[in-house]
This record gives structure tokens, sequence and C-alpha cells, in this order.
């Protein structure tokens, strides 16, 4: 076993591989940019070394920054993680050079699966089934297009060199095709600096089911069952699970097979994951192996017991393969939620901004949590916005689906947008629960998880107001001790007024919306009145934690920001139909120009922020009288991007 590793990552997954880290007794190197200096991962690894600016090209994605941290820690191994630099054969091929080990496949490996369509063509030849489509090496867009109408529209267009679903775009019909390609090809090459793609058949409700392989690089290699990941949002997965919902023993022994041989054929070595698309009726088809460790391997773990970074070490250290495929086993049924910084209602828009509070369900066997991050850390533009990963085993599935809602509500982050609300209306919903699963679950189910905003509970707002007048009378104290004048009633704050009862009134806003909130004092009780109507009960048992005017209040599971009227003085603005850039980022491509005649939602530009496009539309009809940036150039956030009259 190796003495040392340098951890070639950042976020949840850093913190997970140093986790394994060190129960084996291994020494641990985490890298960091400037961007993550204080981050979690970096003060838990036994020291950490500074590989560049914040921006991924110039640190994360820095080959030589990283292999010097490395010669300069002593570390023997690199574990690459996911994402950035794990698939890259040149990469892997410099730790060799180096004398340093790389914890994965060999370059063989991922050059032979890296590229889309030649892993295709080479499972074709293994007798793995494919997705009938286009896996050539000619780019002609006009033959491409001629390619998609052979095939039958709806076709997807997938890069050749990706994967997480960037760059992938659903075409219906022939008229759209030329945009929807230059799209993919444009992301393609901002993602991964490769715009070839490959050309399929869409299958109208498919499930997307994948398995996981682990080989010694000698010829041998195992599965260890399979995740269905149907759930995806952007054609990226956000809820995941193992093993995969009604699928027949028979079927998932076929699937096994198949992923197996995907491995033996490139002599892997490692952790491998063999993708496929299966339609409902159980065919399944090859469509990419992932030549890393996957986000969502902790739900193959809390159903086999087994460590998947451990196996990766331990082969990458020249070991055999721990166990024997007829060693291996499952029980019970794991689901993993994602979390991200991102607000579902404005089309998954990524989030950035500090951390004001953080708390996750509480240690216990059957809940696991993978994150990076912690209450003060910043979520900064310059990577992917996965927060944590929320991960729960039971019996059978039912109990992993009640533990897991229990598990989101008991989930608070503020300070950011996130995903976690949206989860609970997923995994609530009909279908979720009787696991009818594919791609479009989401979509087919859009009224019912993108509900139109509701009024602030009264709940929340009594929470708000009493956690307010505790504040106040904290700092009144505060204040009379500091006066020397500690008895004077000047310093109390129950609104004491002259032969009128007493009460304290507050007035908060969500967006536009005003609410009042009376506290009443009688007799050394209190009672709160919500626009005038008097809440019963036991005061509310909730958490709300103040950031400067801005009450952040979590209750029953649900998740408000609130503001003091009087502190804010006037709602805050939303960002829809804004012209001003909702986060920094790069603008992609100018959609229209100056001079030109615009209607209500009709696209201006392409932003490209945190991995991902985001079209910014016009807010209503009008002439673009100004464009204020050029195709390239970088913004800051609430930058004025464009003006129209």
């Amino acid at each position: 076993m190796f003495g040392k590793i340098l951890v070639a990552n950042r976020g949840e997954i850093a913190c997970r591989v140093i986790r394994t880290a060190r129960r084996l007794g291994v020494r641990s190197v985490a890298v960091y940019s400037d961007a993550d200096r204080h981050a979690l991962h970096v003060r838990t690894a036994d020291e950490a070394r500074r590989i560049g600016p914040p921006a991924a090209a110039e640190s994360y994605l820095n080959i030589a920054a990283i292999l010097e941290a490395a010669k300069a820690s002593g570390a023997e191994a690199i574990h690459p993680g996911y994402g950035f630099l794990s698939e890259n054969e040149d990469f892997a091929a410099a730790c060799g050079a180096a004398g340093i080990v790389f914890i994965g496949p060999s370059t063989q490996s991922i050059a032979a699966m890296g590229d889309k369509a030649a892993a295709k063509r080479l499972m074709e030849k293994t007798g793995v089934p494919l997705v009938p489509g286009y896996h050539g090496e000619e780019q002609d867009p006009v033959l491409l297009e001629r390619e998609a109408a052979k095939i039958g529209f709806p076709v997807l267009i997938k890069p050749s060199a990706g994967g997480g679903g960037k760059g992938m775009r659903v075409v219906a019909q022939r008229s759209e095709f030329a945009a929807a390609l230059e799209a993919s090809q444009r992301e393609a090459r901002s993602s991964f600096g490769d715009e070839r793609v490959l050309v399929e058949r869409y299958l109208e409700q498919p499930r997307h089911i994948e398995v996981q392989v682990f080989g010694d690089g000698r010829g041998n290699a195992v599965h260890l069952f399979e995740r269905d990941c149907s759930v995806q949002r952007r054609h990226q997965k956000v809820l995941e699970e193992a093993p995969a919902p009604g699928l027949d023993p028979l079927k998932r022994a076929e699937m096994g097979k198949a992923a197996v041989a995907a491995a033996k054929a490139i002599q892997y070595a490692g952790a491998g994951t063999v993708e496929f698309i299966a339609e409902q009726d159980g065919r399944f088809y090859f469509m990419e192996m992932n030549t890393r460790l996957q986000v969502e391997h902790p739900v193959t773990e809390m159903i086999t017991g087994l460590d998947l970074v451990e196996w990766q070490l331990r082969v990458a250290a020249g070991e055999p393969l721990p166990l024997r495929q007829d060693e291996l086993r499952f029980e019970g049924h794991a689901i993993e939620a994602r979390v991200y910084a991102e607000d579902p209602d404005q089309g998954f828009l990524p989030s950035t901004g500090r951390l004001v509070h953080v708390a996750f369900p509480g240690k216990e066997s059957a809940v696991r949590v993978d994150t990076g991050i912690e209450s003060g850390a910043e979520v900064s533009p310059f990577y992917d916005p996965l927060l944590a990963k929320i991960i729960v085993c039971g019996g059978d599935r039912p109990e992993a689906l009640a533990r897991l809602k229990g598990a989101l509500r008991e989930t608070q982050i503020a300070g950011v947008t996130t995903n976690v609300a949206f989860l609970s209306r997923v995994v609530a919903t009909e279908a979720f629960g009787r696991a009818a699963l594919d791609t479009g679950l989401i979509e087919r189910h859009r009224a019912e998880l993108f509900p139109a905003a509701r009024p602030v509970p009264d709940a929340m707002l009594a929470l708000a107001a009493l956690e307010e007048l505790r504040a106040e009378e904290a700092a009144a104290r505060q204040a009379a001790l500091a006066s020397g004048e500690s008895n004077s009633p000047w310093h109390e704050v129950d609104g004491w007024r002259l032969n009128l009862q007493s009460h304290h009134d507050f007035v908060f806003a969500e967006r536009e919306k005003r609410y009042t909130v009376r506290v009443r004092f009688a007799g050394g009780q209190r009672s709160v009145e919500v626009d005038g109507r008097p809440q019963a009960g036991e005061a509310p048992r909730g958490t709300a934690i103040r950031d400067g005017k801005h009450w952040h209040v979590f209750l029953d599971g649900e998740y408000r920001r609130l503001s003091l009227q009087a502190e804010l003085g006037e709602a805050e603005e939303e960002l829809q139909g804004s012209l001003a850039a909702p986060m920094p980022g790069k603008v992609a491509k100018l959609l229209v120009a100056p001079g030109a005649k615009v209607k209500k939602g009709d696209p201006l530009l392409i932003l490209e922020a945190m991995k991902m496009e985001h079209t910014i539309v016009a807010p209503s009809d009008g002439i673009v009288k100004e464009i204020h940036f050029a195709a390239g150039e970088q913004v800051a956030e609430g930058a004025q991007l464009a003006s129209i009259e």
C-alpha cells in the first residue's frame, strides 16, 4: 500500500478520498486554487499545496502544477477523483513519466473509451448492443444532418469526448438540427476542448442504468451490480439508486456480463462504469464507459458494504481484486440525492455566494453525507455547483425512500439558492414512489415539481419575528450593560406604550410581498399575529439564522429568506427577465445585434458560467439599443449585458 497520495481534486470527492486514505493509514496531500485556500478538503488532508489561481485551467487542470505538488510533497500516487483530469490520458501519461502512480486505468484504456464514437465501434465488435446512430469520424454539418434524417427524428446529439450531460441536445425535427449542432459543438469545445459529436436515435422513455466494474489490468474484471440514474435535469443526474428497481435478475446478469466484457476488451484496471440506456421492456444499449469513479458510487458502497476507493488504492498498488465475482453480494436498497447550488425555478441557474448556515442530518449508519462545504464557505463561479450528496439505505426501497425524505427535511443550507426543496418534491411524486423511472420524469411532472410561489407560512413569519425580538433583546441587554444603567426602562424592547396594550410590530418582505407580524405582550406572556391572524399554540420549532438584514428560516423541511422591511426599504429585484448578468461568466455567443426588434422572451445572448450555458432573454418587447459586451468577454455578476428601448 502507498505511504502518501495526492488528491488532484476538490470539494466532496477530495474529502471522501482523504477519508479512506486516513482509515488505511495513508497520508494525504490536498491541492487548492486561490479560491479554495480555506476549503474543507484543504483542512481535512494531512498537508496541502497551492496549484494556482481560481480558474480551473490554471489550477485543477494544470498538469505541471499538480505534478510539481506531488513531487514536492513526496506523494507516491495521485488520485484524480472525478471530473477535471480524471479521464485525461495526457495526465495519466505524465504521471507515469514522472514516476508517480496514476490511481486509475492505463492511458490506452482512457483513450479507448474517451472517444465516445470510437468506444461504440469497439463495443460493436465486442458484441455489446448499441443504440442506432452515427458514430463516424466525418463531422461535416451537412453529413451529420443527413445521417440524423436517416436515423429518424427525434435524435440526440452528444459530444464524442464528453460526459456529464455537457453539450447534449435533443432535436425534435430537421429544421432545428443546425442550430442544435452548433450549440452542442460550442459547449463541447468549452468543456472538453473537442467539438466532435455523434448522433443517435433518441429513446422516448428510456431508463439510464449503469454497471460498476473493476479490473486489475491483467484481463480480470468483475461487476459490482447496477445503479439506476434515470432521474435527471438538463441531462445530468440528480437522484441515483442501487439496485435498479424492478430489474429482472436474468437481465441484471446479462447487463453485468456485457459490462465485464467491455472492461475486459480494454484490459481495464481500477474503477469504471459502463453506462447503458434501457427501454421500458428491458432492452438495453451501450452508451459509454466512464474510466473513473462516479459521483454516485456511494449507493453501490451502501448495498455491498465495500469501500470502492479502498479497492482503487489496492489495485493501483498492484494488489489483486479483493473479491471474485461469485463472492460479491448486495443487500437492501440505497438512494442518493445530489444537492446543488442552483435555482430550479430559474432553469437550474447556478448560485454563488457565502454559505451563512449549513446543517446536515445527524450521523447514523443508514444516512451518509458526502460534502466539501461548511458554514462560512464560499461557493464560487469557477467550479461545478455540487455541494453535497445525501445517501440513505434501507432494507427495501420504501424504507430507503422514507429515510431520504426525512434526511432532506433535515438538510439546511442558507446563503445560496439550492435544489433541496426541489429534490423533496421529486421524491414525493407518485411516479418516483412506485419507481416509474425514466429520464423524462422531471419534465413530465413540471406542474407538480415547479409549483407557483405560495405565501410564506404564518409559522415561519412568527418564528422570524420571535427570533428578531430575541436578537433585539440581547442587543439591548448588551447596550444596557455598556451604559452603566442596566435597569433603565429605555433599554426595554417590549413595545410598552402608556395607556395602550404593549406590542411590537415587524414587517417582513419576500420579493415584492409584505407581511406584518405583531408580537403582543400581556401578563408576562407573548402572542403573535400574522397580518391580523392570531397564531395559536406553542412557538414554532424551527431554525432562524440572521445574516445582516436577512433572516433565513427553516421549518418542517421548508426554507424561506426574509428581509425586514425597515431595513430593506424596498423589495429585492427579481433576476428573471433582467438584463443583468445573474452571475460571473463569459459571453459565449451574441444572438442579436443593435437595432434588432425583439419580443419578450426572445434570446439575446448566451452566457457561460459554472460549466453551463444560460440564455439571457428579452424582458419585454422593444428594440435592442446596445450590446455592452462582445463574444468571449468576461462579465461580472450584475453587469448590464444589453439595453432595450
